[in-house]
């Protein structure tokens, strides 16, 4: 799990040492790897926060443009082919621009370099296609950030003229090894729970926002229908109409690339997004596409049946694959067949694309151990099957789902259809814990009290009853009571485990 520390830092009030809290995070569990400094090697005198003045054709080369970026103290003109800048050719008026500038002598990687990692190399004037280059306009690749290179790198436009780049994108990233047992972490507000417990610290968790008034119009688009509800107890759905498909925000984009994902589009980086935020995985489907395949089979609306795969049955998954499918596969299908793999990868039928309007939000809960045997049978491993492996409490369903439907309304412009389809066969189980200070002692080997247990519990958002005594036998209790330690006379302290983030307790 890669934890930006700029992220963490919005949900927990944080201002350890990172050095300190990856030490109290390795003690509490969570074996810190490495701690990343993008930017550190960033020279903040050649390197800084530009903007470009002017985009102009190349008198000798089609596909170059000649850059005007003033960076603080000056202006420079360098040759470029970024096609993200070529559509501003000759314009008039230009938008803010704000772009990563490195000057003469600057130090940036060797973007065409095949080399693993890819070497260094030191920024000199020169002429290109007979026109003075003075500079860079510089692309992720060429700063290390990711792989992208098909464009530079555009930063917002509130990004401070001439600052160093350095002090405005460098980042401290943990990068954590999480064991099984610790699967509530692999998402930053399970990260900053944590930290909260360690450190005393303020929890700022994002609002829920609850589902638009106006009853359940979106039962008019689809339904749904679990076949298999040992496999997924819970399926809820939202409906997002009118979403333009279009670049995410750059702040999204720069969390998402910390966070070791590529940007796609402003709906799939949400969905990303989210799943990141809450530890919930999503899947966003072209409703219009459903729409039409639902039309083919002679139906009026889309109907989402979750069940096994028949012997057999086909289809081909997001990146590009055909795979061969068989009946211990759970699949999210419609009336002509599989549109999805189960927790582990969507299907190229109805992917989100540039003509998308209006988007069928999936958020659901698959049953750990089916969803762990279809991604090592189909050796197709994703940031979703390695959340669901692990288990994902039914109750984050709707609020993951909700989530990312504001941020659609938000970065997409889409419309949040009122109601959430909701298929829930299996509602989820309260758990109880029965502990005492005693059995904590006897456990740990020193003594904690209840109250600062209870009190260190509630900063996980679980809650806790302060018991006189059980309150029936251990055998009526069920397992969580039976070996319990308890003194004469001694209180008890009731957990409840039902936790929107907390799958693996």
């Amino acid at each position: 799990m890669l934890v930006p520390l700029s992220w963490l830092k919005e949900y927990v009030d944080l201002d350890l040492p990172v050095e300190k809290l990856a030490e109290r995070l390795t003690l509490a569990g969570m074996e810190i790897e490495e701690i990343k400094r993008a930017g550190d090697w960033w020279d903040p005198a050649t390197i800084l926060v530009g903007q470009v003045v002017s985009v102009k054709q190349h008198p000798n080369a089609d596909r170059l443009t000649l850059v005007e970026v003033d960076y603080g103290s000056g202006v420079e003109q360098v040759v470029t082919g970024a096609p993200n800048l070529f559509e501003y050719k000759d314009a008039a008026k230009l938008p803010t621009l704000k772009v990563a500038f490195a000057r003469n002598g600057a130090t940036l990687l060797d973007a065409y370099s095949d080399e693993t990692p890819r070497p260094k190399k030191k920024l000199k004037g020169s002429k290109i296609r007979g026109i003075p280059s003075n500079g860079m306009v510089c692309s992720e690749r060429e700063l290390g950030l990711s792989e992208e290179h098909e464009g530079i790198l555009l930063l917002p436009e509130n990004a401070p003229l001439g600052t160093p780049l350095r002090d405005y994108l460098g980042n401290e990233v943990l990068d954590i090894f999480l064991t099984p047992d610790m699967a509530r972490c692999l998402n930053m507000i399970g990260m900053a729970r944590e930290v909260a417990a360690l450190t005393n610290a303020a929890l700022h968790l994002p609002p829920d926002e609850t589902e638009e008034a106006g009853g359940n119009e979106v039962a008019r688009y689809a339904r749904v229908e679990i076949a298999n509800p040992e496999l997924c107890n819970r399926y809820t759905g939202l409906i997002i109409k009118n979403v333009k498909v279009g670049p995410s925000p750059n702040w999204m984009q720069e969390r998402l690339t910390l966070a070791g994902m590529r940007p796609i589009n402003n709906i799939v980086d949400i969905t990303n997004y989210t799943m990141l935020e809450w530890g919930q995985p999503l899947h966003a489907f072209d409703y219009d596409l459903l729409k039409e395949r639902a039309v083919k089979a002679g139906h009026e609306q889309p109907v989402i049946i979750v069940r096994a795969a028949h012997p057999g049955e086909k289809m081909t998954t997001l990146d590009g694959v055909e795979r061969e499918l068989d009946e211990s596969m759970l699949m999210i299908t419609d009336a002509l067949g599989p549109i999805a793999v189960a927790g582990v990868m969507g299907g190229g039928e109805t992917e989100v694309s540039e003509s998308t309007g209006t988007i069928l939000l999936e958020s659901a809960t698959f049953e750990n151990i089916s969803n762990r045997r279809t991604a090592q049978k189909l050796k197709l491993h994703s940031e979703a099957s390695q959340r669901f492996s692990r288990g994902i409490p039914a109750t984050l369903n709707p609020i993951a789902a909700r989530r990312a439907a504001a941020l659609m309304r938000d970065y997409a412009g889409g419309t949040i259809v009122a109601g959430m389809l909701d298929a829930y066969p299996v509602p989820q189980a309260e758990r109880v814990v029965y502990t005492t200070a005693s059995d904590v002692r006897r456990l740990l080997g020193m003594e904690v009290s209840l109250e600062t247990i209870a009190q260190s519990l509630s900063r996980l958002d679980i809650t806790s009853e302060m018991l006189p005594a059980l309150p029936a036998p251990r055998a009526e209790l069920g397992e969580s009571a039976l070996g319990l330690n308890v003194e004469s006379g001694e209180a008890v302290l009731c957990l409840s485990l039902i936790h929107i983030s907390e799958p693996t307790r």
